[in-house]
């Protein structure tokens, strides 16, 4: 029988290589660490910017039409010309109007010699009339009262006195026709209201007259450039019509959509690098005027408004450009691109760090967004490794990729 040590000789050497193939086994059944791509998180400082792009916002583009029906007699300007306040831009066929206002001209004049003539002419007329008429009352009334007294003496007959009594009632009569006929012709009577109302009628129809025949002429409201020429000689017009497509001079400003996420980047009065698509190397500087009160919520963007104090000759309206404008300076942040941060447009942003050779998830708090940046505030450390492999789990073994 085998001695006792023998045994336990045995026994130890079986141990052992069952342990041996445990550690193989579990060796070989082990997961193995995921290559990943791994971020140190550095603190610097970090000039923050904003970069958007817009399009040149005229002045005031207006759209010049007629406010009359007519045929185009000449158009005077063409796209890219420059015109003055009050240049004529169109003429309209204007005979007929003309022709109407030479009329209303010539009814002013007759309503004109019709006041006049009230004024110097029958005016004193009737007043001569007036002053014929008082003397025949008076001596109408000596020559009843003589009659009377005469026939009181015996004189005449009573039909002489009846006929003295008529002579003065006539002339009574004819006294109040004078005197109404005189009130009549006064600054303030009937006649001369009458002649008033009308030369004020007839000023009116020339007025309007006037302003019709100067409808025929369509004048640009401001100085600017013609940006569109839709109308020809011979074509017919009318109200509604677009005719001239003007830029008004003025300061020139840019219209750019931000994301909202970039708010807090942004302030009145900054002054941001601005350059035109078409024209590359031609840089100039535009400063923050305006800063919309509300969101675009079907984009999540705000519209800045920018003004170019010095803009360059080649600036033209509706031109497509670019800003870069500068936000405030991060003291010593932790930035990560923001594909890194998982979640992050909810409220419980989190990363992947590398712990001990694993992914471990660590809630972390974002500050200010930039150029696809995102400044960690809270979570995070100078020296931390951040998982930036989105095919990663909480858990799982980790390797640096080489």
């Amino acid at each position: 029988m085998p001695a006792p040590a023998t045994k336990l000789r045995r026994a130890a050497l079986i141990a052992a290589a069952i342990g041996l193939i445990v550690v193989t086994l579990l060796l070989v059944l082990r997961p193995k660490p995921l290559p990943v791509d791994l971020l140190h998180v550095q603190a610097s400082d970090v000039q923050t910017s904003v970069v958007a792009s817009g399009r040149v916002l005229p002045p005031a583009k207006v759209e010049v039409g007629a406010t009359i029906t007519g045929r185009v007699a000449s158009v005077r300007v063409r796209e890219g010309a420059r015109v003055k306040a009050g240049e004529v831009l169109v003429e309209l066929e204007r005979s007929e109007l003309a022709a109407t206002a030479a009329q209303a001209r010539a009814a002013v004049a007759r309503a004109r010699a019709r006041v006049a003539s009230v004024r110097t002419l029958a005016l004193p007329t009737a007043q001569a009339a007036l002053r014929q008429a008082e003397a025949n009352l008076r001596l109408a009334e000596q020559d009843e009262r003589r009659n009377r007294e005469l026939l009181a003496k015996g004189f005449i007959s009573p039909a002489r006195l009846d006929e003295s009594v008529r002579q003065l009632e006539v002339t009574r009569s004819a006294l109040a026709g004078a005197r109404a006929q005189a009130g009549a012709q006064a600054a303030d009577g009937a006649e001369a209201q009458q002649a008033q109302s009308q030369l004020s009628e007839a000023e009116a129809l020339l007025a309007t007259a006037e302003a019709r025949l100067a409808q025929t002429q369509i004048r640009a409201p401001g100085d600017g450039v013609v940006l569109e020429r839709l109308i020809e000689p011979g074509d017919i017009t009318q109200p509604g019509r677009r005719m001239i497509s003007l830029s008004l001079d003025g300061p020139v400003r840019l219209v750019v959509q931000v994301d909202e996420k970039n708010l807090p980047l942004i302030r009145q009065g900054a002054v941001a690098v601005a350059v035109a698509d078409a024209f590359p190397g031609e840089r100039f500087e535009a400063a923050v005027n305006y800063i919309s009160a509300g969101v675009d919520p079907a984009r999540g963007s705000v519209e800045l408004r920018l003004d170019v104090a010095k803009p360059p000759q080649m600036l033209r309206a509706d031109m497509t450009v670019s800003i870069d404008l500068p936000g405030p300076l991060l003291k010593q942040a932790l930035l990560l691109p923001a594909d890194a941060v998982r979640q992050l447009q909810t409220d419980s942003p989190w990363v992947l760090v590398e712990r001990d050779g694993k992914a471990a998830r660590v809630a972390v708090r974002p500050g200010l967004q930039t150029q696809g940046r995102v400044a960690i505030a809270e979570g995070l450390k100078a020296g931390d490794r951040v998982v930036l492999t989105r095919e990663v789990e909480d858990g799982a073994p980790i390797r640096a990729r080489r």
